[in-house]
């Protein structure tokens, strides 16, 4: 089990408007269970209390090597420290992350551009925290170098919907397959914004894999 006790884990609470970080340890873990202490929140130092049934974004640091899971709060434990109990995925559903922050996913979601007062419907190639690749089709509106603003839709597995929009750059247009693929950059993305692209990221990681 690469999830050992002593682990340092850092928690991302889903769906927080805020996109809070919260740090903590493993004292105990099992085949489908992990158990933490309580975690901290990192910015205030504060000590966080998840309800039963939060869902929660896992990551954490083994041999090097950055993995990252789904899981729910459970319950808790006083065994001499407050503990909670987590649900944990196994080893062979852990999502192997070399750059979290650029992990880059296939997934054809609805992005507007807005470009010297003109609006366009596109639909993406693929996506980031740190760009967008988007299928022009027949439509030219910009040009690379040209900055742009993006309203991406970013749908969860949960139906939650959230929003962000952002300028971006286009840095290289090109051909994929007979089709025209603009690649963008995200300029000065908002901090939430790029916690909600790294959480829809992971999701739709998740969700290739179990297609497979």
């Amino acid at each position: 089990m690469r999830l050992t006790v002593g682990t340092t884990v850092i928690i991302d609470k889903d769906y927080t408007e805020e996109g809070e970080k919260y740090k903590s340890k493993v004292v105990d873990a099992g085949n489908d269970f992990v158990m933490i202490d309580y975690p901290v929140q990192m910015e205030t130092n504060r000590t966080a209390f998840f309800m039963d049934g939060t869902q929660l974004l896992i990551s954490f640091i083994d041999n090097k090597m950055s993995f990252a899971f789904r899981a729910e709060v459970t319950g808790r434990v006083n065994k001499g420290i407050p503990m909670l109990k987590l649900t944990y995925p196994g080893d062979n559903q852990l999502i192997k992350i070399q750059r979290r922050e650029f992990v880059r996913v296939e997934t054809a979601i609805d992005v507007a551009v807005n470009y010297a007062g003109i609006c366009s419907q596109f639909v993406a190639e693929d996506i980031s925290a740190g760009g967008i690749a988007l299928n022009l089709g027949d439509k030219e509106p910009f040009e690379e170098t040209d900055i742009v603003t993006l309203n991406v839709v970013l749908p969860y597995v949960n139906d939650d919907i959230k929003y962000v929009r952002t300028d971006a750059k286009a840095v290289r247009i090109w051909e994929k397959d007979g089709r025209r693929i603009a690649s963008m950059q995200f300029l000065d993305i908002d901090t939430t914004d790029r916690q909600n692209i790294i959480r829809f990221c992971f999701e739709r990681q998740l969700k290739h894999r179990n297609e497979k």
